[in-house]
C-alpha cells in the first residue's frame, strides 16, 4: 500500500500530516509513503529529520490582491500541476491525502483527476481557499470540529476531530514536574504565542510574571519563541523580578517537550492554532485564549469562539490584551477552582484523542475499495 501526504507552510498543517502517517504506519507496518511539499516551506526541514522520502513542487502561495508578481506564481501553479502528475505516475499511490497549505492544491487536484482516492483533513473551524477548492474535486473530508462541516458537501465531509501526537496523551504530570523541576501538586500556567513566540503576550506577560515572581503558590511555564526571549528577559529584568530564585517560573525560547508541560498544565494561555487546541482539549486543559488577528481567514477567532461557546476558553482579543487584563482573568480563575473545574469539564468534551486513528482507519478503508 503507498500512500502521498501534502501539508505545507506552517507546522499546523505538516504536524497533522506526520501523525496520521504514523498511525498508518502502526496499523499497516507495510504501507509506504511519500510526502510532497516546497522547497521554502518548514515541511523541507522536518520530514526529511522523519525519516520519510520527500519530493518537491516549486509554488508560492498568491497574495490576496492582484499584484504582478500573482501572473508569475500562477505560471508555477501550472508548472506544479504537471509536476504533480508526474510525481502520481512514478509512485503510484493508492490514496492521496492532503492536510492544508497551498501546495496540497496540485498534488490532490492531479490525483482526483486520476482517479485517485483524495482526502482532505480541515483542521480550522473555518476553513482555508485552499481545502474548499479542492473539496469539489476530493473523494472525503475530515473536518476538525463540528462548526467547519457546513462548509462542506455533506455527504463527503465527515467529523473525526483534530489528529493529535500520541505523546500528548501519554505523557504523566509527575514525570513532567521532575523533567521541569517543579512541583505536581501546585497549580501550573503554560504560556505559549506558538512555535515563533507572540510579541503581545510575552509583552503582557512581563508584568504577569514580575508580580508572580513575589507569590509562589502558581508555577507557570513560559515559552516566548526564540525571537523574542532575548527582549522578553531584558523587561522582566527590567522589573526587578528575581526570577533567579523563583524557581516556581521557567521562561524558556523553545519548548522541545510540549505535551510534558501540557500534562503538567491546569490553564494555558494560547495562541488558537486548531493544532495546539486539538491537544489542549485532547487533555481536557481550559484555556485563555489570543487569537493571532492576521491568521488567514481570520480562523484563529473562529476557532477560540468555538471553545468559548462550549464554555472551555475565555478570549481574550490581541488589541485587548494587556497586562491588566491577564492577571484579572488569571487571578479569577485560578482563585475560584470550581471555574477552572467547569472549564477543564468543557474542554475535554471537545477532545477527540482518537482522531488520528480514526482518518487513518478511513484512509486505509480508500485503498482498499480501490484494490
Amino acid at each position: 500500500m503507498k500512500i502521498i501526504a501534502s501539508g505545507g507552510g506552517t507546522g499546523g498543517h505538516i504536524y497533522p500530516a506526520l501523525t496520521i502517517l504514523r498511525t498508518i504506519a502502526a496499523k499497516r507496518p507495510s504501507a509506504q509513503f511519500l510526502y510532497v511539499g516546497t522547497t521554502r516551506g518548514l515541511e523541507a526541514d522536518i520530514v526529511p529529520k522523519e525519516g520519510i522520502p520527500f519530493a518537491t513542487i516549486d509554488l508560492q502561495g498568491f497574495e490576496r490582491h492582484l499584484t504582478l508578481k500573482n501572473f508569475a506564481r500562477a505560471g508555477k501553479a501550472l508548472s506544479g500541476v504537471g509536476k504533480a502528475f508526474s510525481i502520481l505516475r512514478d509512485f503510484r499511490p493508492d490514496v492521496v491525502i492532503g492536510t492544508g497549505g497551498y501546495v496540497c492544491g496540485p498534488i490532490l487536484l492531479a490525483a482526483s483527476l486520476m482517479g485517485i482516492p483524495t482526502l482532505v483533513q480541515e483542521q480550522n473551524v473555518f476553513p482555508g481557499i485552499t481545502n474548499k477548492i479542492l473539496s469539489r474535486f476530493v473523494t472525503e473530508i475530515a473536518v476538525g470540529t463540528e462548526e467547519a462541516k457546513r462548509y462542506f458537501p455533506a455527504k463527503k465531509t465527515f467529523f473525526t476531530g483534530n489528529p493529535i501526537r500520541f505523546e500528548v496523551m501519554t505523557a504523566e504530570r509527575e514525570a513532567a514536574a521532575k523533567d521541569f523541576g517543579l512541583d505536581p501538586k501546585k497549580r501550573t500556567v503554560l504560556v505559549s504565542g506558538g512555535s515563533r513566540g507572540a510579541r503581545t503576550i510575552n509583552r503582557a506577560m512581563v508584568g504577569v510574571l514580575a508580580r508572580a515572581a513575589e507569590y509562589s503558590d502558581v508555577q507557570y511555564i513560559h515559552v516566548t519563541g526564540k525571537a523574542e526571549y532575548d527582549d522578553t528577559m531584558a523587561r522582566l529584568e527590567n522589573t526587578g523580578a528575581d526570577l533567579l530564585h523563583a524557581r516556581h517560573i521557567l521562561v524558556k525560547p523553545y519548548l522541545y517537550n510540549m505535551p510534558a508541560a501540557m500534562a503538567l498544565a491546569d490553564l494555558a494561555v494560547f495562541r488558537a492554532g486548531a493544532t495546539g487546541l486539538a491537544e489542549l482539549t485532547a487533555r481536557g486543559i481550559p484555556s485563555i485564549l489570543i487569537p493571532y488577528p492576521y491568521a488567514a481567514e481570520n480562523h484563529q477567532e473562529y476557532n477560540a469562539r468555538a471553545l468559548e461557546k462550549a464554555g472551555a476558553a475565555r478570549v481574550i482579543l490581541n488589541k485587548d490584551l494587556t497586562t491588566e487584563c491577564l492577571i484579572s482573568n488569571l487571578a479569577e480563575l485560578l482563585s475560584e477552582p470550581h471555574k477552572l473545574e467547569d472549564m477543564a469539564r468543557a474542554s475535554r468534551s471537545l477532545g477527540r484523542p482518537q482522531a488520528a486513528s480514526d482518518i487513518a482507519d478511513r484512509i486505509l478503508s480508500m485503498a482498499e475499495r480501490k484494490r
